[in-house]
């Protein structure tokens, strides 16, 4: 499994719009082969600031079956606006013997 991590820097007086945009683009990427789950969470400590979690089964699902998908357009579409600076995507596996 793979976790997609992603900083999400919302443009100022537009978090409320970002939300009700992402309540629309989640069903786009939770469709896709190869997605398993994903979180959305808003930092407490900085306003405007999101971390997006999504794990995938492999780090080709992300890669090039979602962003090389049509539906990714509209994934675009309906986020990409919102950022600034554009997010920093990044993946990883998880450690070996980790577990509690």
């Amino acid at each position: 499994m793979i976790l997609e991590v992603a900083i999400l820097n919302v443009k100022a007086g537009l978090s409320a719009d970002f939300e009700k945009a992402f309540i629309e683009a989640q069903k786009i990427i939770s469709a896709m082969e190869g997605y398993i789950s994903h979180q959305l969470q808003k930092c407490v400590e900085v306003e405007n600031k999101y971390i997006l979690l999504v794990n995938w089964k492999t780090l080709e699902a992300h890669t090039e079956g979602f962003r090389g998908s049509a539906a990714y357009q509209n994934w675009k579409k309906l986020l990409h606006h919102f950022y600034d600076p554009f997010p920093v995507v990044e993946h990883f596996t998880e450690v070996e013997g980790n577990k509690a």
